[in-house]
C-alpha cells in the first residue's frame, strides 16, 4: 500500500511516517502544506493520502478541502484525516459527499501505531472510519426526526461499532455475542434504516452517514 502524508509539523509527519513504515506502509510523498499534497497526489496517485486538517496558511480546514478535492479528482485515492479537535461535524462534512474510502481520527489516536495502520488499511479497503471518541460523543445526542430513534439500544451500539470501521467479526469480540448475532442486528439496522438495496458494504457505509447527520 502507497500512502502520502500531509502534516505541517516535521515532528509529527516523521512520526506518522515512522509508525506507517514499520506496519509494512510505504509513503510515497510528504507535504507540509495542502498545495503540496495536492500535488503529489495528482504525481504519485498513492492508495491513501493520511492529512492533517488544519494547514498553512489559515491553519483551519486547508486538510478538509485537500481532502474532498482529492476524493473528487481520484476517487480511487483514499483519505484519513487526522485532527486534534473533537468537532463530528468535520466529519460529516468529509463523508457525506464522498463516503466511501475516507476515514476522521483524532491525532491521539496516532499513538497507537496499530489504530493508525489498521485506519489506513481500512480506508484502502473502501470502508468508512470514524473515531471512536466522536463515535461516544455522537451517542448521547438528541435529533428531531432522529432515524435511528426505531433501533433498540443493543442495535444502536452495534451501528456505532460500524462507525468506528469495525467488521462483524471484531464487533462480535467487543461484545462477546457471536459473529452470527452481529450480523443479524447488522440486517435490523438495514431494514430499519430501508437500507434494502445494494451490497452490504455500501449499505454499512449509509448506516454510518444516517448515525453520522445531525
Amino acid at each position: 500500500m502507497r500512502v502520502v502524508v500531509a502534516d505541517d509539523t516535521a515532528l509529527t509527519r516523521e512520526g506518522i511516517e515512522h509508525m506507517l513504515e514499520a506496519g509494512g506502509v510505504d509513503v510515497v510523498g510528504r507535504a507540509g502544506d495542502a498545495d503540496t499534497l495536492l500535488r503529489l497526489v495528482d504525481q504519485l496517485r498513492p492508495d491513501v493520502a493520511v492529512v492533517d486538517i488544519r494547514m498553512p496558511p489559515t491553519h483551519t480546514d486547508e486538510g478538509l478541502v485537500a481532502a474532498a478535492h482529492i476524493r473528487t479528482a481520484h476517487p480511487d485515492v483514499g483519505v484519513l484525516v487526522l485532527s486534534q479537535y473533537l468537532e463530528p461535524s468535520y466529519a460529516l462534512r468529509l463523508v457525506q459527499d464522498h463516503p466511501e474510502q475516507v476515514g476522521y481520527l483524532l491525532k491521539e489516536r496516532v499513538f497507537a501505531a496499530s489504530a493508525l495502520v489498521d485506519a489506513v488499511q481500512r480506508v484502502h479497503d473502501g470502508e468508512t472510519v470514524v473515531d471512536p471518541t466522536i463515535v461516544s460523543a455522537l451517542f448521547g445526542r438528541r435529533r428531531r426526526d432522529d432515524p435511528l430513534g426505531t433501533l433498540s439500544p443493543r442495535e444502536r451500539e452495534v451501528l456505532g461499532l460500524v462507525a468506528e470501521g469495525l467488521s462483524n467479526k471484531a464487533i462480535a469480540g467487543r461484545l462477546y455475542v457471536t459473529e452470527r448475532t452481529v450480523e443479524s442486528h447488522v440486517t435490523q439496522i438495514f431494514l430499519k434504516l430501508r437500507l434494502d438495496e445494494g451490497g452490504d458494504s455500501h449499505r454499512r457505509v449509509l448506516a454510518v452517514l444516517a448515525f453520522l447527520r445531525r
